[in-house]
């Protein structure tokens, strides 16, 4: 499927998503409040038939933070991205754990990382961080390193 055929079909499928092009990849911009229903569609649809979450990360604006999700079709062999804005001071996103198994372990380091709220994740605590980081959030640009004196 071209991109072109991929971008009609999506349209079709979530007529509220705001689709760019211009890379190699299409991407998808959504609505956090939509995200979990529409994964469930890319997920489950067999003419798209997104299977494999391969990537998931947290970009830091300052203003705000954008979830970024890449999926893949290991039938159809194409490729999204999708890209979902979130509130800085409170960032929460249901999770996608129970849709692609492969969120677990990303929810949870993008969680310790970066203070992402994943709604419903069946373990959401600290991945790689010892105790006692929780809450402090090093990727963020905010993030201040008392001994190393880092500020972005």
């Amino acid at each position: 499927m071209t991109n072109e055929d991929l971008k009609i079909k999506l349209t079709e499928l979530m007529p509220s998503a705001v689709i760019e092009e211009g890379g190699e990849w299409l991407t998808l911009n959504i609505e956090a409040s939509n995200w979990h229903s529409m994964a469930t569609i890319l997920r489950s649809e067999v003419t798209v038939c997104f299977d494999y979450l391969f990537c998931l990360t947290c970009i830091d604006w300052k203003s705000h933070l954008t979830m970024v999700y890449h999926l893949s079709s290991t039938s159809y062999r194409h490729n999204i991205v999708v890209k979902i804005n979130l509130d800085r001071n409170n960032p929460a996103i249901e999770t996608v754990a129970n849709i692609w198994r492969t969120a677990e372990f990303h929810e949870r380091e993008v969680y310790e990382l970066f203070g992402v709220n994943f709604l419903n994740h069946p373990d959401l605590r600290l991945l790689i961080l010892p105790d006692g980081w929780e809450g402090k959030n090093p990727l963020r640009k905010d993030f201040e390193d008392p001994i190393n004196m880092i500020k972005l």
